[in-house]
């Protein structure tokens, strides 16, 4: 595990959106599971910015780890804060943004959306593997959209999981743990003061840390890197 700590948010969008382009570079179609929340919208119009003419868009391949179920215009959409923040600046073919239909039932989108990982990714003792999959992490300590109420989702079976936000109710569908842990690299980026109570818990692995569905993201052989702003770092030694 690696952990980056820059001044502050907009550091640590810079310095991942290099890092992304890096990762990039390299041959063939890159599978990447998208995050949502500020930090990801900072990145987006880095990436679109500075980097827009310099990726090749066609060899990237989007994917979500979670998304809330509401439409893709709505507000709360992660897919459409990718696209007012990123897609539509940039050209990168339709087939390759692979949406959750937020819109549509929440137990038959996640089966259909495991299905579609099965079918576009390779596989590694049948899990799906993502090139990259890009976290987040709540005041709670949760990650996708597995909340602490709800943890038993991370060990669930199928690829993807209806998780329920633990005061708006609202449905959203997630990856689970398999899928995040099987990846060939998963990034975190966390960002305020809001956050530095659990980074210090679970970076830190304090007493009762494996409560926070975050510290659960252990790839079995790929890379973790935590991006890490000075706000979020406070705590740790």
């Amino acid at each position: 595990m690696e952990i980056k700590t820059y001044k502050d948010k907009t550091e640590v969008a810079k310095a991942f959106s290099s890092y992304f382009a890096k990762a990039v570079s390299t041959k063939g179609d890159f599978h990447v599971a998208l995050s949502g929340g500020s930090t990801p919208k900072l990145i987006f119009d880095v990436l679109a910015t500075e980097y827009g003419d310099k990726i090749d868009w066609s060899n990237i391949h989007f994917y979500w780890g979670d998304e809330r179920c509401v439409s893709p215009t709505d507000e709360q959409s992660n897919y459409k804060m990718t696209v007012d923040h990123l897609f539509s600046k940039i050209t990168v073919p339709k087939e390759n943004i692979h949406r959750v239909l937020g819109e549509n039932d929440p137990t038959a989108e996640a089966m259909r959306y495991a299905n579609l990982l099965e079918i576009n990714l390779d596989r590694v003792d049948g899990i799906p593997q993502f090139n990259m999959v890009i976290l987040g992490m709540g005041d709670d300590g949760h990650t996708a959209s597995i909340f602490p109420h709800e943890i038993e989702l991370w060990d669930a079976q199928d690829h993807c999981v209806v998780a329920t936000h633990p005061e708006s109710g609202q449905k959203r569908v997630s990856l689970n743990g398999a899928v995040i842990n099987r990846a060939k690299e998963v990034v975190f980026l966390v960002t305020g003061s809001a956050k530095k109570e659990k980074v210090k818990t679970i970076l830190g692995k304090e007493e009762g840390f494996k409560r926070f569905p975050a510290a659960l993201v252990q790839p079995n052989e790929g890379e973790l890197t935590w991006f890490l702003d000075e706000d979020a770092a406070a705590e740790l030694e």
